[in-house]
């Protein structure tokens, strides 16, 4: 049981819940958090990407709208917003919103995604080459969306496994990451799973993904 306004222990197990793919009791959690601390601008972000882990676009949209309107200058809101953009398939959308990202690596992350599905394929490939330029060792689980987003899942796979490797954080993303989701029927998902300790989605004691 939860003390009623302990809105930080709510994020906490949201948090811990969506790692291992629960996502609708993390947003339930989540609300629940945001309700006795409504001013916590990063949750609102979290928020948007589980909401966007279940393709719930319009709602992960209000989200992450709501975390810019708390704390316009800080960084990476706009990187869920570019997200939420490219699963529309809205490419100029995606494009406006990573360029009113910072300058610095969530820009460049941003504009990674964003230029995958505009449709410029040289402006696909030096995005993708910057952030690998800049980030290799720091972003690798963001360079394998990319690659996800490129629909190469050779590359995916290796740079998870080095994302795993460099014990990146964002690896408790993916069981609610939708540009990797497109692999999870690929048995190098489930392989991949299993390796860093989450549960398969679909198999007997896994979350239903």
């Amino acid at each position: 049981m939860f003390a009623p306004n302990d809105g930080h222990a709510k994020f906490d197990v949201g948090n811990m819940l969506a790692t291992f793919g629960e996502l609708e009791p993390a947003i339930d959690l989540m609300r629940q958090a945001l309700a006795t601390e409504p001013l916590r601008a990063n949750w609102y972000a979290w928020l948007a990407n589980y909401l966007a882990g279940l393709n719930r676009l319009d709602e992960a949209e209000r989200a992450a709208r709501k975390a810019i309107e708390l704390q316009p200058g800080a960084t990476g809101f706009h990187v869920e917003l570019t997200a939420i953009e490219v699963l529309r398939g809205n490419a100029q959308a995606a494009l406006d919103a990573a360029q009113q990202e910072s300058p610095g690596a969530f820009q460049d992350i941003a504009l990674a995604y964003a230029r995958q599905i505009e449709g410029d394929q040289s402006a696909a490939d030096a995005a993708r080459k910057t952030l690998i330029e800049k980030g290799a060792n720091g972003w690798a689980h963001q360079i394998a969306q990319v690659y996800a987003l490129r629909n190469d899942a050779r590359a995916t796979f290796e740079w998870l496994d080095r994302a795993w490797s460099n014990r990146d954080a964002g690896i408790a993303l993916l069981l609610h990451d939708p540009f990797i989701l497109r692999y999870k029927d690929d048995p190098r998902f489930a392989a991949f799973c299993r390796k860093v300790g989450l549960p398969v989605p679909g198999e007997a004691g896994g979350h239903q993904t």
